[in-house]
């Protein structure tokens, strides 16, 4: 069985984006390629977008979407406004999305989400927690904290795991997969290398070659979100490689690939 493969609307670079007129202006792109879905960007939105109307972009292709929002679930270490939060739902739910997207935020020692819990389960959209580039998100402890906390309490709340991020702070991705790996809904994957004392996100044919081991760790049936850069004079063209690439990625290919 093939990977679900989402392609992440920022991979395009957020000038692209709006040079070609938005992130509905991409899904053709994203259709073109063979891929099974879109994450729509908050942050990329443009004030003369209409989520209205990029659903039905996304429906008419019938493209799955994942909502990402560049916010967390703690705040000044309570959890978020719950009005505030209900309003990234109900634009979820207005993208039909599997999957909205936050951080964690800076985890407090004590905490309550019966509100954020009861709110969660008015809507079909799945809650996905990200490891972000933060210091109080992109590290395994909170997280891992967080994350045992939600399975102890049932908490209808899933990860969203970025493969590389955990470099950003020194983290083993590695060690991160092992630790979450039955909590993840959702990856995003991507690889990253220093330049000029400073890490960026590259391109998988541009990397190490490590990412396939990360991803032999979580789950199969998981969704697959591009994210690295997806640059050229054709988009399609390198979409559809690297979709095609993940679509057909698997344990046992990756393995005996490293054994030669």
């Amino acid at each position: 069985m093939s990977k679900h493969i989402i392609v992440i609307t920022a991979a395009y670079g957020a000038q692209t984006v709006k040079q070609l007129g938005g992130q509905q202006a991409v899904l053709d792109i994203i259709q073109n390629s063979h891929a099974d879905g879109a994450e729509i960007r908050q942050e990329l939105l443009l004030p003369s977008d209409n989520l209205s109307d990029i659903a039905k972009g996304l429906q008419s292709r019938q493209l799955t979407a994942v909502y990402s929002v560049p916010d967390t679930l703690f705040q000044q270490r309570s959890p978020i406004a719950i009005t505030k939060l209900q309003g990234y739902f109900e634009d979820a739910k207005q993208l039909n999305a599997r999957f909205l997207k936050l951080s964690l935020g800076e985890l407090p020692e004590n905490y309550d989400l019966s509100e954020v819990i009861n709110l969660l389960n008015q809507y079909n959209t799945q809650l996905v927690i990200e490891n972000d580039q933060t210091e109080v998100g992109g590290h395994i402890a909170p997280l891992e904290r967080f994350f045992a906390d939600v399975k102890h309490q049932n908490m209808p709340i899933k990860m969203a795991f970025d493969m590389a991020n955990w470099y950003w702070h020194r983290e083993d991705p590695l060690k991160a997969a092992h630790i979450f790996a039955s909590q993840v809904a959702y990856i995003h994957v991507k690889a990253c290398q220093l330049r000029s004392n400073k890490r960026v996100a590259v391109a998988l044919d541009d990397s190490d070659g490590t990412w396939k081991e990360v991803l032999n760790l979580l789950p199969n049936d998981a969704p697959c979100g591009i994210e690295f850069p997806l640059e050229g004079h054709d988009l399609r063209a390198v979409t559809e490689y690297y979709v095609s690439l993940l679509k057909n990625f698997s344990v046992k290919s990756s393995l005996s690939e490293r054994g030669n």
